[in-house]
């Protein structure tokens, strides 16, 4: 009898187990990693690979959204580039001539002449930007790199708990790249103190790193649109550091991305997690 009301228990346990997981999956929440205490092994197995599928439902998804974005980005630059060129050119002609100076003409083809420059330039700085080169990869040292990003930043309050002897499997100058932005992006929301922490990673990744800011929070209707290029809750934002940098993370086979809840005492925490 015990045996049985037991063994019924346990059952429910597992149809909830596989209600929870259907649930984040329908929600595109691939993150979703169930304990495997008190299973039988062929259960505890079968949940151990259901962890690692959703790690790697995730890193497909991160990069089939990141090949998706940069192909109609490329797509975007082009046809701007090809919309503004023209724009340039003829106002560029328009200010050298002399009916046109001194005019109240020259002022008004002057603005259009220098924004159409500066979009030029956003565009062709951001598909310089997506022109990658392979990731080198070696075993990085984190507390030297932190160091150094928290000398380029003296005005902020720092808390990075990273031991000596923490190592991650990443490229050098992409990793100290993603760190500036996240380091920056907070700074421009207003923070103060910026946390940098180890956490702890699933067996199938190569470690998983914490930036936390106490900045303004990014609200909620925008959760899901930041690491979209071109898009920021900032009025002088470009929208590109943070798709930038997951570009770079899944360029590594990493991910990153923004925390449910952030460590306690910061309103914003992303999460880096590195190949093996």
């Amino acid at each position: 009898m015990v045996f049985v009301v037991w063994f019924v228990s346990h059952q429910r346990k597992l149809r909830l187990r596989a209600y929870l997981m259907q649930e984040a999956i329908r929600n595109r929440d691939f993150t979703f990693r169930m304990p495997t205490d008190g299973m039988f092994f062929g259960e505890r197995a079968m949940q151990e690979t259901l962890n690692r599928l959703g790690e790697t439902i995730r890193q497909q998804v991160n990069q089939s959204e990141v090949e998706s974005w940069e192909r109609l980005t490329r797509v975007l630059t082009h046809e701007i580039m090809n919309a503004t060129a023209p724009i340039t050119s003829i106002s560029q002609l328009l200010l050298d001539r002399p009916d046109v100076k001194g005019t109240p003409l020259e002022e008004g083809i002057h603005a259009i002449f220098a924004t159409s420059q500066h979009m030029n330039a956003f565009v062709d700085s951001y598909r310089k930007l997506s022109q990658l080169q392979q990731p080198v990869f070696e075993q990085v040292r984190l507390a030297p790199l932190l160091t150094d990003i928290q000398q380029l930043y003296p005005n902020v309050a720092w808390d990075c708990p990273v031991p000596d002897d923490a190592i991650v499997n990443a490229d050098l100058n992409m990793l100290r790249q993603i760190l500036i932005n996240l380091v920056k992006n907070a700074i421009e929301a207003g923070a103060t103190r910026i946390a940098i922490e180890m956490a702890p990673s699933s067996p199938s990744t190569g470690g998983r790193l914490l930036v936390s800011n106490n900045g303004q929070p990014i609200p909620a209707e925008a959760r899901q649109s930041i690491f979209i290029p071109f898009f920021t809750t900032k009025r002088t934002g470009s929208g590109i550091g943070l798709s930038f940098s997951r570009r770079l993370m899944v360029q590594q086979g990493g991910t990153i991305s923004l925390e449910d809840k952030p460590r306690n005492g910061y309103c914003t925490t992303f999460s880096l997690e590195f190949s093996k």
